[in-house]
């Protein structure tokens, strides 16, 4: 009878992977949580204050004068690598919940514009390439167009402003353009702009082409609507659906509600942190008065994702970034009394690295923590890097009664030693 939460923590990235610098030379030196906790204290002449990741082990595992250097709670503390191409929010929690997604798909809307055009008309809607660039207008409202943010021709997305298209009808072009896109995800967006969409198209790397989302006010303006429509996978072979088979309620919170499938989920969406943080924490509240299957009573899965961090990112604010994970480690407190008996795990994590200093606003490739409550342990402990986050799947799957065989990638962690000290992690650049 355990209750597992996976806490993503999006673009929380704690120092770059050794291939960082490959697209762009200067992601070598990205550094999320190190860069904004000096950028804090820069700012204001204090620290950064997160005891709750402080007692997790995060200045163990990324060490810095400003975070505790042991942790104070029985954790389990390490890092990941990726364990898939890029750094993508998508591909991340695909992998993190057991998908083999080492491979995938990167390609421009440019190379692919005979057949999107095809099905989109087909389906009876009207196209037309944006001032001959290879940027689709459809319907005269909906852009079709590379997904800037994440590595060039990884996602695609289709976006408009509310108050020209119901969100409805964006989704059912983005529908449209999953049946014929080769990559990973395709992403339907709505929200609110400071102006035409077409006032915030712009070059991106790699011969892209999009609109800017930042910059266009989406992030800023509330009432955003995103869903996010991924490559076919097998999800038979997932951890929300392997729990769910054994009888082990799911909730998915936040932007997992959108990224990951499982029919037997119960569903939180949210943006707002604090929204997220208060499904997170009701939903651990009531696992134990529900019933789970035969042996399940009180268990449960729940797989949050907290994005306003990943959006500060992107704008490239770090007194927001800030503000966010101060938020996270205010939930963290909460949610740790709830989480008392032996099998609980609270697992905080990431999904790729954002690092809101470093100059543009693409997603970093970065190590993310790996930091596993356990109630009960009598040390803590330091866990070997994984080399996936499959890795995490696979260790919340075996912590829940599972067997990580039937996830499709990862193998569960075990712990390697006692930490004693900040020494007993690498810098965050030691590969550098």
């Amino acid at each position: 009878m355990s209750k597992i939460v996976i806490l993503v923590v999006d673009g929380f990235g704690i120092g770059a992977m050794p291939d960082a610098g490959a697209l762009r030379p200067g992601d070598a030196e990205a550094d999320t949580l190190g860069h904004l906790l000096d950028h804090h204290r820069a700012a204001t002449g204090r620290p950064l204050e997160l005891p709750s990741f402080g007692a997790l082990g995060l200045g163990a595992v990324h060490p810095h004068p400003d975070l505790a250097p042991r942790p104070s709670l029985p954790v389990a503390a390490g890092r990941a690598a990726l364990g898939y191409p890029g750094a993508d929010t998508y591909a991340g929690h695909q992998t993190m919940m057991g998908a083999d997604f080492s491979r995938v798909t990167v390609a421009r809307l440019a190379e692919h514009l005979p057949e999107v055009t095809a099905a989109l008309r087909a389906a009876g809607h009207r196209t037309e390439l944006l001032d001959g660039k290879p940027l689709m207008v459809v319907d005269g409202r909906v852009l079709v167009h590379d997904n800037l943010e994440a590595d060039p021709g990884i996602n695609w997305n289709a976006s408009a402003r509310l108050t020209e298209a119901p969100f409805a009808q964006v989704l059912d072009v983005a529908r449209v353009v999953r049946t014929v896109a080769p990559v990973a995800r395709v992403i339907a967006v709505g929200g609110h702009a400071d102006g035409p969409l077409t006032g915030f198209v712009r070059h991106g790397e790699a011969g892209t082409v999009g609109l800017d989302t930042p910059a266009s006010g989406f992030y800023r303006n509330g009432g955003l609507e995103v869903q996010h429509l991924g490559a076919p996978l097998d999800h038979t072979r997932q951890l929300p659906e392997a729990a769910a088979r054994a009888g082990v309620p799911v909730t998915l919170v936040g932007k997992a509600a959108d990224l990951l499938a499982c029919e037997a989920a119960v569903r939180r969406p949210a943006v707002d942190t604090g929204e997220v943080l208060r499904h997170t924490v009701d939903a651990v509240r009531t696992a134990a008065g529900r019933d789970g299957g035969p042996g399940q009573e009180g268990s449960a899965l729940v797989v949050s994702n907290v994005q306003e961090t990943d959006l500060a990112g992107h704008e490239q604010d770090p007194e927001r970034y800030a503000t966010v994970l101060r938020q996270v480690d205010e939930g963290i407190a909460e949610l740790l009394p709830l989480l008392t008996a032996p099998g609980d795990r609270l697992i905080v994590t990431g999904d790729h690295g954002n690092d809101p200093t470093i100059g543009h606003a693409f997603h970093t490739r970065e190590y993310v923590p790996v930091l596993i409550h356990r109630p009960g342990a009598e040390a803590a402990e330091r866990l070997p890097d994984a080399t996936s986050l499959a890795d995490v799947g696979a260790t919340a799957a075996v912590a829940l009664g599972l067997s990580p065989a039937g996830l499709a990638s990862g193998a569960p962690l075990h712990v390697e030693r006692p930490i004693r000290g900040a020494a007993a992690f690498p810098s965050p650049h030691a590969a550098h």
